[in-house]
């Protein structure tokens, strides 16, 4: 945990460039304790959670709470301009994304279903909105962030394409991972971009000649085809470095 995140109802009232008051309970406690070894007069990083980033010091720690006096007195790192669109993966590579992608700087993602989407993912609790959330959020320590990106489930891959990406990549540069694409990915794209990642079994034919259809571009990685997991940060990275 690169930083202590708090949520607004944690934090007491008082001016926002005024120290204010802050109690902490759970897993957040345990951290201070068990790994950063706080003690009464240590200094934290903090962040409130879609707020400011800062500093705060430690006045009591026991048992059952952290008490903290915080002061949020900068902005969060700016997000990347990038969209990505998820065919929905195993739930074990799901979870683990989650913090990935949070931790990127991603704005927005978008989970897919697919031709090569078990059906079976979508019952799986890893997306209940509290699991998704309690991810992110342990990307966003990681980063030094307080901004979760937007997430949104769409299980069903035509009213996914007409309703919402294509009226939603105007202006953007859409592109499209797909092994054995003519094109090589780009490199430092300038302007916001919406990024389609599929399953590891890969596009359908169908579906490339359908999202070619609505403005994207495929792309090509190279001769090595790699599990999801290592392509969106490697994509991303690229894309937006």
């Amino acid at each position: 945990m690169n930083c202590l995140l708090l949520e607004p109802d944690e934090l007491g009232e008082g001016p926002p460039d005024q120290p204010r008051r802050a109690r902490i309970e759970g897993r957040r406690r345990r951290h201070a304790e068990e790994i950063l070894r706080a003690e009464a007069g240590d200094r934290l990083r903090v962040g409130l959670v879609g707020g400011r980033i800062g500093s705060a010091r430690v006045l009591a720690l026991d048992a059952e709470a952290l008490e903290l006096e915080v002061l949020l007195d900068r902005d969060p790192p700016a997000k990347r301009p990038l969209e990505l669109v998820l065919a929905l993966p195993r739930p074990p590579v799901f979870r683990r994304l989650l913090s990935t992608i949070a931790s990127l700087g991603i704005t927005r993602l978008v989970v897919a279903g697919t031709a090569r989407t078990e059906g079976s993912f979508w019952q799986s609790h890893v997306l209940d909105a509290e699991e998704i959330r309690a991810r992110l959020l342990l990307g966003l320590e990681q980063a030094r962030d307080t901004v979760l990106p937007q997430v949104e489930l769409y299980r069903y891959f035509e009213p996914l394409v007409d309703e919402v990406l294509a009226p939603r990549i105007a202006g953007r540069r859409a592109l499209l991972a797909h092994p054995g694409a003519p094109n090589s990915c780009p490199h430092a794209v300038d302007g916001p971009i919406t990024l389609f990642v599929g399953p590891e079994g890969g596009f359908v034919d169908y579906e490339v000649s359908r999202l070619e259809g609505i403005g994207f571009e495929s792309v090509d990685l190279g001769p090595r085809v790699l599990r999801v997991e290592p392509v969106v940060p490697l994509l991303v990275g690229r894309l937006c470095p």
